[in-house]
């Protein structure tokens, strides 16, 4: 368990300890959109600290963390199907497929969210594989 967690704080999209930039992971999916979380209403989930905007969200995430956690610890989902490269990712630039969160870099030229959903089993597929590989 030790050694997870060192990988998850080794490899997850954190800062200060702080995941997806302190915005609340449950109401990704309850409310379909980015809202940004409470100090105060911090959860420490194996080493990885979340932020939530609600006691319910904080409750949610609680009975099954794993459930609302970004995909490849936060970092962009393009990027690591694409390059397997750890790239900073916009909060706001999201999607959920399955039951599961996937985060995405947006600037003003760029939106990879877009270029995801043009070969998204692909992506998905090289994506999983290259977190994966990070985990062993």
């Amino acid at each position: 368990v030790n050694a997870q967690k060192a990988l998850r704080l080794k490899h997850f999209n954190l800062e200060n300890g702080v995941a997806i930039q302190g915005y609340d992971p449950v109401a990704y999916f309850n409310q379909n959109k980015a809202v940004p979380g409470k100090k105060s209403l911090a959860v420490l989930a194996d080493g990885v600290t979340y932020y939530f905007s609600s006691a319910a969200n904080k409750a949610l995430f609680l009975k099954d963390y794993k459930k609302y956690e970004p995909q490849y610890g936060g970092w962009c989902a393009y990027a690591m199907g694409a390059n397997n490269e750890k790239v900073e990712i916009d909060p706001e630039t999201f999607k959920i497929v399955n039951g599961k969160l996937y985060l995405f870099y947006h600037s003003w030229t760029n939106n990879t969210l877009t270029k995801w959903n043009e070969d998204e089993t692909n992506l998905r597929t090289k994506a999983d594989a290259n977190w994966l590989k990070l985990f062993k």
